[in-house]
């Protein structure tokens, strides 16, 4: 600095209370200020780059545009420099001695009056995140040359109350700005954090982010420039621009995954709200969904600086597998850019990115079935999510589910569009069963009915199915039910069958008594090979998920269930003919628990004592063989 040129100055009142905040509490990382020096870099050189088209001298000779980022252990400074558009010295007391922009007052009222966990962060607003520097810097000295000046002045601070400015010497147009860190913040020198951290917030900023690495040929040492970010934002260039490689490419760079992705979405979206985008659906599960509920969205930049990773706002948390990045201008930021504002305009991006996915998963589902069958068997449980959470869209949801059922093969999948195609003329609701597996649900006794009339049944084996499908009551005017509630409705054995209620009414009463396990035990006609099955009652819930909650220590235990027998099954006649003869042989219970202990076998179930089972098993054919 020019000692004889130079002044010290007092920073404006409202700045020095920002300095304040922003050194003790305003941010949550500390590493984000050298994504706001390289943000600031790059738009200083866009400044110059526009300037220039109108003014040719503005940008000299020097047009080999870059950022440069030296690190230098010995004195203990970060520098970053670049070729931009410079400042002038009443820039520079403009720009880095006040909070030039309206509002400010109020601002700083808002800090004060919150919590600092609930303060309204909102530094893209006011252009101060030059000052996050101070975080790790004692001291900060600017050094700026502006294009087509003479001299370049120079600018000195603590952060404390004053700054100093001065003339300097720079050969050439744009900044340079010294961080003079503290002994702690000493870790923001070693090359791989800068790597790091360069590639995490700045990887895709037009401009080459360079520095310096040593590197040997043969026994010879040299110097070299490296190149620290990619500077590939796709999601800027037009479709026809990006080669299939590329986006491949990309998408392993955001995601960790090694596969190419599914479907790729490449959006320019104009109008009330306009923003690009490059979204992924992949064809697995990544690791970090297959642990517990985490985080997940797409990434938000900026002018391809990175402001959120993830960013939940912008897609539905069913949709947290989805995987990109989206890039809008236009939307406010917090004084951090850590936090998004409330804005309309964000609502508009979240809308229109669902409008986007839903889509793409519906012209997959259409153009290629057997990708999105792989699709849906490693992500169906996250679609299904979305019956539960997202009233808004449920039909468009169902529309893309897949199921098993039980007319179809095994591992053969149908929608619930062909289902409701493919509906006999006498059924007008959709069936559905809930079990383990396929194999179990496909012989289970509350289906014989509808196999015998040739009615079809979607088998629900996904975990998730019991917590979503209640959400789900009717898909395009047919109502959903369950098949182990819901009989098959047929008027010629309605008559017959009440008829047998009423002379069995004696046998069934009985029964009850004895199981006292049961919620109730009475006639049906919906198996026609079985002798008994159990379903659920009326006001219970789904067995299934009473399940799945106990697993998860959660629920208060399975609900009594309901037997049903087929009064035309051999054992229950004969069972019914020795009740009119002896109503109190114990062979009744017997014979009761055995009914019931088979219809739990049939539909899959464990036996609460298999021991006790085989013993009355073994006591009843002894008994047989006796005669």
């Amino acid at each position: 600095m020019n000692q004889n040129n130079s002044e010290t100055l007092s920073f404006k009142s409202e700045l020095k209370q920002v300095l304040h905040l922003i050194t003790h509490s305003l941010y949550s990382h500390k590493e984000v200020f050298l994504r706001e020096l390289l943000s600031n870099a790059s738009d200083a050189i866009d400044k110059v780059r526009f300037n220039s088209l109108d003014n040719e001298a503005l940008a000299d000779d020097d047009r080999d545009w870059k950022i440069r980022v030296t690190p230098d252990k010995s004195i203990g400074t970060l520098t970053v420099s670049d070729n931009g558009i410079g400042m002038t010295r009443a820039e520079i007391i403009e720009n880095l001695g006040t909070i030039a922009k309206s509002g400010t007052r109020m601002f700083i009222d808002q800090l004060k009056s919150v919590d600092a966990a609930q303060r309204p962060e909102l530094i893209g607003q006011f252009g101060v995140g030059f000052y996050s520097a101070f975080m790790v810097a004692d001291k900060i000295s600017v050094i700026s040359k502006a294009a087509g000046a003479n001299e370049a002045v120079a600018w000195e601070s603590d952060g404390q109350g004053e700054f100093t400015i001065g003339g300097a010497q720079r050969d050439s147009r744009g900044t340079d700005i010294i961080l003079y860190l503290k002994e702690a913040e000493r870790d923001f020198l070693d090359v791989w954090r800068i790597r790091s951290l360069v590639k995490q917030f700045s990887d895709f900023i037009e401009h080459p982010i360079v520095m310096a690495a040593e590197s040997k040929d043969g026994e010879t040492a040299k110097t070299e420039d490296e190149t620290l970010n990619s500077r590939k934002a796709l999601w800027l260039r037009s479709k026809q621009d990006v080669t299939e490689e590329e986006y491949t490419s990309f998408y392993h760079q955001i995601s960790n995954d090694f596969d190419s992705p599914a479907k790729i979405l490449h959006i320019h979206a104009e109008g009330t709200v306009s923003f690009k985008a490059l979204l992924f659906l992949p064809k697995r599960k990544s690791w970090d969904l297959q642990f517990g509920d985490v985080k997940a969205g797409p990434r938000l930049y900026i002018n391809r600086v990175l402001i959120q990773d993830p960013c939940e706002s912008l897609l539905p948390q069913w949709l947290r597998f989805v995987k990109g990045v989206v890039d809008c201008p236009d939307l406010p930021l917090n004084v951090s850019r850590e936090m998004l504002q409330q804005n309309p305009l964000l609502d508009k991006i979240h809308k229109s990115l669902v409008k986007h996915v839903m889509k793409a998963l519906e012209e997959l589902k259409s153009d290629d079935r057997l990708a999105f069958e792989l699709l849906f068997n490693e992500l169906g449980q996250f679609i299904k999510e979305g019956l539960a959470r997202d009233y808004e869209r449920r039909e468009t949801i169902a529309n893309l589910l897949l199921f098993e059922h039980l007319n179809g093969e095994p591992g053969q999948l149908i929608t619930l569009s062909e289902y409701v195609a493919a509906l006999r003329e006498a059924q007008n609701e959709i069936y559905y069963l809930s079990g383990e597996d396929r194999a179990a649900l496909a012989v289970n006794p509350c289906l014989e009915a509808f196999r015998h009339l040739n009615w079809d049944v979607l088998l629900l084996t996904d975990p998730m199915d019991p917590f979503v499908m209640p959400s789900l009551t009717e898909f395009k005017s047919k109502a959903l039910k369950a098949a182990d509630r819901n009989a098959p409705e047929m008027p010629e054995t309605r008559k017959w069958l009440e008829e047998a209620a009423t002379a069995y009414r004696p046998l069934l009463d009985s029964l009850k008594s004895k199981l006292t396990a049961l919620k109730d035990v009475r006639l049906s006609t919906r198996m026609k090979e079985s002798a008994s099955c159990l379903v659920a009652a009326d006001d219970a819930m789904d067995p299934r998920m009473e399940q799945l909650m106990a697993r998860i220590g959660q629920g208060h235990g399975a609900s009594p269930r309901v037997l049903e027998l087929n009064p035309e099954h051999p054992t229950v006649k004969a069972l019914f003919n020795r009740y009119q003869s002896s109503p109190d042989d114990p062979r009744i219970k017997q014979y009761g628990q055995f009914l019931l202990d088979q219809a739990l076998i049939a539909e899959g179930s464990r036996l609460s004592d298999p021991t006790a089972f085989l013993a009355r098993i073994n006591a009843m054919a002894a008994k047989e063989l006796e005669l």
